[in-house]
């Protein structure tokens, strides 16, 4: 076999061209995104700029969409946090997850835009209906959490202006449900992507709140540790952990990964779809940076500097130092980033569901043609919205249990990533190299560790920083094996002989799921999924036992 040639599956003999994976038909068609359109078929060249930049107009979206929710009410408590409590000196941690978020995203749109097949539907299919159930069951609670600490984010932001708690909160959803379900998919996005303009807030919150270049800079650029205070080194593994969790979220790959189904986009527009990821990237990145920075410099030198309470006391702070003007900034773009990121995150639950379900799922259709895939996007966002608005509810209790849980799924989310995009049945000439194979392996064994250290933390709140240097040590062996088992994956040989070459990779789509020969697990493999299946049903059922008893306790 040329270096340039890869092995495919055949269509089968008689067929004129394979028929799509899709599981929606609505999912075939022009692209209409906010920006412009492309019609289904167009093979036209781009040449000159003005054509690719219309082109990438048109593709705009998921990439920008998916990188801005990020920035969600949970980032904004934690990114705030760790400037309040330790300044600059954690800036760093961000510049490190730059490529860390890039490959996954990167990954999830190659498996959209192929396969036409949503992350949870690939996993069923796969790896059978243990971890297909489990990833949407896992994914369910914790999506649903995330969204009552979206609520929560709204609810201090609206407290801080001044504005009614109840009529606000109950306003946010209903524009949220009511953005999604006009059965049209352009003005959802263009909903959205005005969300995203809306985001850049933070600029002006930067240039007023002007935090000091040279301390910035050292943060970016110079790993440290800052000194640890009265919680010693596990607050601050422990706030790094969490920074991780909030940047790197497992609603990202199953939301992106349906989101460039849904708007059609295919394998001949990838590396506008690039574009559009790196472009979410400078936003996302930048506006982590903001907070951060914003935080310890409105703190430092002062007596709230090592003592965060929440992101409501940030803007309260803000005023007290810097005046009105900055401290509105920071409580609008809370809340409009609070509703991007409960607007995307209950989107990816429902097409989640659906897609394994196989319910009709999809932004083109208006509710009354799916109507269980919309009411469980509306149901998703009432039920948080109506938790946050119950007297005496533990909402501090529940944005701790997001981060447990997020900490438990995320090494699996990542592993099946992984997985995937080392199946040459689903992927075809799409699939990884061995560098970015070797890379996502390093990654998934650091965050096995980490999730470790999370799930450890919860449930024993004393834990010390002695105790997570032994986790870390003991640990190491252990994400080694993580590590081999995916960086050296033994791909699917159940593939037909027929061979392409890489110039035809912009119109490879997978088959359709019932054509796809089943996958072929090595024995390594399969010990290191035995592992990863009893880790997480002894974790989540630790953590969420846990969470009951706090409960019971009147915490």
């Amino acid at each position: 076999m040329n270096a340039e040639e890869l092995l495919i599956v055949a269509p089968p003999a008689g067929d004129a061209a394979p028929r799509g994976a899709q599981l929606d038909d609505a999912h075939v068609g022009h692209i209409h995104g906010a920006l412009g359109s492309i019609r289904q078929g167009d093979t036209a060249a781009r040449n000159g700029w003005w054509p690719r930049l219309r082109t990438l107009l048109a593709i705009l979206g998921p990439g920008v969409i998916v990188m801005t929710g990020d920035n969600d009410a949970g980032a904004f408590s934690t990114y705030s946090q760790a400037g309040q409590n330790y300044g600059n000196s954690l800036l760093w941690t961000l510049v490190l997850l730059i490529p860390v978020l890039y490959v996954n995203q990167e990954m999830v749109i190659r498996l959209g835009a192929v396969t036409g097949v949503g992350h949870a539907r690939l996993i069923l299919e796969r790896f059978g209906k243990f971890w297909g159930a489990f990833s949407v069951i896992d994914l369910f609670l914790l999506n649903a959490l995330t969204i009552v600490s979206e609520f929560i984010g709204i609810n201090l932001g609206l407290q801080y202006l001044g504005l009614p708690k109840t009529a606000g909160v109950l306003l946010a959803a209903a524009i949220i449900i009511g953005a999604a379900s006009t059965g049209s998919f352009r003005r959802f996005e263009r909903f959205a992507l005005c969300l995203v303009l809306f985001s850049l807030l933070l600029v002006p919150l930067f240039i007023l709140v002007h935090p000091p270049t040279g301390e910035l800079l050292n943060g970016l650029l110079v790993p440290q540790l800052p000194p640890f205070g009265e919680g010693g080194l596990a607050s601050v593994m422990l706030l790094i952990i969490g920074i991780v969790g909030t940047t790197v979220a497992p609603w990202q790959l199953f939301f992106q990964q349906s989101y460039v189904i849904d708007k059609r986009i295919t394998p001949r527009f990838m590396g506008y779809a690039r574009a559009d990821l790196a472009l979410g990237f400078l936003i996302t990145i930048g506006g982590a940076i903001a907070l951060m920075a914003a935080a310890a410099a409105t703190f430092a030198n002062h007596p709230q500097f090592g003592h965060f309470v929440n992101s409501g006391a940030v803007a309260e702070g803000i005023e007290r130092y810097f005046g009105r003007v900055p401290a509105v900034i920071f409580a609008l773009a809370l809340i409009n980033y609070s509703i991007i990121g409960a607007s995307a995150i209950s989107l990816s639950t429902a097409y989640a569901i659906a897609d394994v379900l196989k319910f009709k799922h999809s932004l083109h259709r208006k509710p009354r043609e799916a109507k269980a895939f919309y009411a469980l996007y509306a149901g998703l966002l009432l039920g948080a919205a109506a938790l946050v608005l119950t007297p005496g509810m533990p909402l501090g209790l529940l944005t701790n249990a997001v981060q447990a849980l997020a900490g438990v799924l995320l090494p699996s989310a990542t592993v099946f990533l992984l997985l995937l995009c080392n199946d040459r049945a689903v992927l075809g000439p799409w699939v990884n190299g061995l560098g970015l194979n070797l890379f996502t392996g390093a990654v998934i064994a650091i965050m096995v560790l980490l999730s470790i250290i999370l799930t450890a933390s919860v449930l024993y709140p004393a834990i010390t920083g002695a105790q997570i240097l032994v986790i870390l040590a003991g640990g190491g062996a252990v994400g080694l094996i993580a590590a081999v088992a995916v960086v050296w994956p033994r791909r699917s040989r159940a593939v037909a002989p027929e061979k392409i070459d890489n110039s035809q990779r912009a119109t490879w789509r997978m088959p359709p799921l019932d054509r796809l020969a089943p996958i072929r697990l090595s024995p390594l493999r399969r010990l290191w999924m035995g592992v990863l299946r009893a880790y997480l049903l002894i974790a989540a059922g630790l953590v969420l036992a846990r969470i009951v008893q706090l409960v019971s306790a009147g915490h």
